[in-house]
């Protein structure tokens, strides 16, 4: 999942200080609550340490049920602007009784990360996926593998792109 929308209004703080905008935050609401609706529910949480990614992931888990606050949360300085290479050697770290991950970090290296392991899917949200990857848009992939370690370029299906502004 990409961060929400970020505030620009205070050029005294650093980017990694930045907090959401209002659209940001309504944004993040909404993915939580189309999350919830799925029942979803992750083994473990990689975050960035942003502060607009960290406000992102809140905003989420709070729409979901309880079992929100049974998912672990790793915030990592490693998960911000350091190339989709570093995402995916985080990936591949994960132990192997963690069945789902999410990991809320920034562009351009969610994007192309997504558009790396994504070699399956439907038409639509794979030209979606290519075309942009929004604010507090969320890529869903499923691996054919059982180890972390084995995931490869091209070999993730987008099993759904979700996009806040088709969620209204």
């Amino acid at each position: 999942m990409r961060h929400g929308k970020s505030a620009w209004n205070d050029a005294t703080l650093s980017d990694h200080d930045r907090p959401l905008a209002p659209r940001g935050a309504k944004s993040a609401t909404l993915i939580g609550r189309q999350l919830r609706l799925d029942g979803f529910r992750a083994d473990c949480i990689l975050c960035s340490t942003a502060r607009r990614a960290v406000d992102t992931l809140e905003l989420v888990t709070a729409q979901l049920d309880g079992h929100a606050l049974e998912m672990p949360v790793h915030q990592e300085r490693g998960l911000y602007l350091t190339g989709e290479k570093a995402l995916l050697d985080r990936l591949r770290l994960l132990p192997d009784k963690v069945r789902t991950a999410m990991l809320v970090g920034h562009n351009p290296d969610l994007h192309h990360l997504a558009q790396d392991l994504a070699g399956f899917g439907s038409d639509e949200d794979l030209r979606n996926l290519a075309a942009k990857f929004p604010t507090a848009a969320l890529a869903v992939l499923e691996f054919p593998v059982t180890r972390w370690s084995d995931i490869e370029p091209r070999t993730g299906t987008l099993i759904r792109f979700l996009i806040p502004k088709k969620l209204t």
